[in-house]
């Protein structure tokens, strides 16, 4: 992850096998939009928890 230079939610996204457009749906927002919460070094926590949901992962995996 850090290697690549991602995010943690980059990280687990691409764990998951998921594109960007994939997890955007299921948040209900549009894929350049998640690009951009995926993109910022620290989303908020109310961020960090919908994503978490989306991933199907503990929001704790996304605190680093």
């Amino acid at each position: 992850m850090i290697k690549d230079g991602m995010t943690a939610i980059a990280a687990w996204r691409r764990h998951l096998d998921l594109t960007q457009a994939e997890v955007a749906q299921r948040l209900g927002i549009s894929q350049s939009a998640y690009a951009q919460q995926e993109s910022a070094e620290r989303p908020r926590k109310g961020t960090r928890e919908k994503i978490a949901a989306a991933l199907g992962i503990p929001v704790h995996c996304l605190d680093l």
